[in-house]
């Protein structure tokens, strides 16, 4: 059983937080570190820009169906295992890319990119609840957002200098270094926290029981789209970032950080924010609190577009950043809510939720980015429509389970 974080387990909490947000990592660093690089990438393999958005939308698709079975196969055979095969699949699927010669090539090696990334996010956020639960389990994901948030705010910064001084295969390169001493890392340090006797078998029958479990519960799926929508509304700037940057904002590839950099020192404000309050405000207090600065944040998003039609700096990113404060306040929050609703199933939960912030990432970067990023009122109006999807989700979560409660006392 997750135990609360004692004195005996504080250490263990300071060595965990560092090496799970490394392992989250792989996703934004996978995705944003190759922007810079696109009209580069566009020009060596002979590509085109609908197929340079692809190398996104490839990259999610892959992730999101790989996450289906990441969390099962973590509640069967453990945590340890999962991790540390997925982060060597992604250190020679990035190998693969840097090699490539063909846009196909790319997208194929982008693909198993993909498959792999999301295990140690996906995992990891099993291990969190494995070990503890309450405030210091809040305490632990609001620190690992933190320390994961520098990976989307330094990769394009990262892939704009690599460009500047080298090619484009040398980004992968990174990647490819980076999985690998992550990987000694997790040998060396990352414990099994999931006994062989609390597995569950792995089996296709299984896994469409639990799935089945899982899709059935009335509180589910309005919780995970509220944290999937807005994370989203976030991802629909971070999805069109070539395009915001170098086409909107009128600025170069060394100056991504105009964007990435107030969007994801929000997310950690957020973070730290929500691990100041656990245990002084209630769950839900925290959630509104959050929803309060993102609609206020995507409101004044939408007129700053209407007052500005050329986007500039900094005006048009300062909302961007607010909105990330509170969605880095509510993920904590609304992920451990979504894990607790299935005790015995926490990687399985992990995978669904996964999947559908995914799905809707991958709809996002390969259907609707190429349609939005040609106008910043486009892409603030969209932001603004997710999180008042979220908000919905959210409030039918509070009347579903207000509403078992109340059958639960009655009976």
């Amino acid at each position: 059983m997750p135990t609360d974080l004692t004195a005996a387990a504080a250490p263990r909490r300071r060595r965990l937080a560092p090496l799970l947000a490394a392992l989250a990592m792989f996703g934004p660093f996978s995705i944003d570190t190759i922007f810079p690089a696109f009209p580069a990438i566009e020009a060596d393999l002979h590509a085109s820009p609908f197929a340079m958005q692809q190398t996104i939308s490839v990259y999610m698709v892959a992730y999101a169906l790989m996450s289906l079975l990441h969390g099962p196969f973590s509640d069967a055979l453990g945590r340890r295992r999962v991790i540390l095969v997925g982060v060597v699949v992604f250190a020679l699927a990035s190998v693969g890319c840097a090699l490539s010669g063909s846009i196909g090539a790319l997208l194929a090696f982008r693909a198993l990119q993909g498959m792999s990334a999301g295990a140690g996010l996906i995992v990891g956020r099993a291990i969190i609840r494995d070990c503890f639960e309450g405030v210091a389990a809040q305490k632990l994901m609001s620190t690992v957002s933190m320390i994961f948030g520098i990976a989307p705010a330094v990769a394009p910064i990262v892939g704009g200098w690599v460009i500047a001084f080298a090619r484009w295969p040398m980004i992968f390169g990174l990647l490819a270094a980076f999985a690998f001493a992550l990987w000694l890392a997790c040998l060396a340090w990352l414990p099994e926290t999931h006994p062989p006797a609390r597995r569950v078998p792995l089996s296709l029958r299984e896994l469409a029981t639990t799935y089945r479990l899982i899709g059935r519960d009335r509180a589910f799926v309005p919780l995970a789209l509220a944290g999937s929508l807005n994370f989203n509304a976030l991802w629909v700037y971070i999805s069109s970032a070539p395009a915001y940057v170098l086409d909107l904002l009128k600025l170069d590839a060394q100056h991504f950080a105009w964007l990435f950099v107030p969007a994801i020192s929000g997310m950690m404000i957020g973070a730290f924010l929500s691990g100041r309050v656990a245990g002084r405000l209630a769950p839900a207090a925290t959630v509104r609190l959050g929803y309060a600065i993102m609609l206020t944040a995507a409101a004044s998003s939408v007129l700053i577009a209407w007052l500005l039609p050329q986007p500039r700096v900094p005006w048009s990113v300062i909302p961007i950043g607010l909105h990330a404060i509170g969605i880095g306040m509510n993920f904590p929050t609304l992920t451990l809510l979504l894990l607790d609703r299935f005790p015995n199933h926490r990687g399985a939960v992990s995978s669904v939720q996964a999947f559908i912030s995914l799905v809707i990432s991958a709809t996002i970067a390969g259907a609707l980015a190429p349609m939005l990023a040609a106008s910043a009122l486009r892409l603030a109006s969209a932001a603004l429509l997710s999180t008042a999807l979220g908000f919905v989700g959210w409030h039918a979560y509070r009347m579903i389970t207000r509403r078992e409660r109340e059958i639960g006392s009655a009976i």
